[in-house]
């Protein structure tokens, strides 16, 4: 059994208050959720309105799956208008 945790500091600049940051953050998670099976928590800069941090975790039987599924993360993450990607930490646990 393989856990890969991805941990991403993103930007929101549109955001304007707390609300336009949880839209933005709710959409990314659900979507990442249904899509992806993945894990999703906001792990910090819970206060800030226009950044945020995430903590993304999947686990599978084999690293090369749980690899292809991390990679697929980051360019989700990288290609979404809607936020900028500041940091991004992997590790397989």
């Amino acid at each position: 059994m393989v856990i890969g945790l991805l941990t991403a500091t993103l930007s929101i600049p549109e955001s304007r208050s707390l609300k336009d940051k949880r839209s933005v953050i709710r959409s990314l998670k659900d979507r990442v959720l249904n899509e992806m099976n993945m894990s999703v928590a906001e792990v910090g800069r819970q206060d800030a309105r226009q950044f945020a941090e995430l903590a993304f975790v999947t686990v599978a039987a084999d690293r090369v799956t749980v690899d292809r599924r991390l990679s697929a993360l980051t360019e989700r993450l990288r290609g979404n208008p809607r936020h900028v990607l500041l940091d991004i930490h992997t590790e397989m646990l």
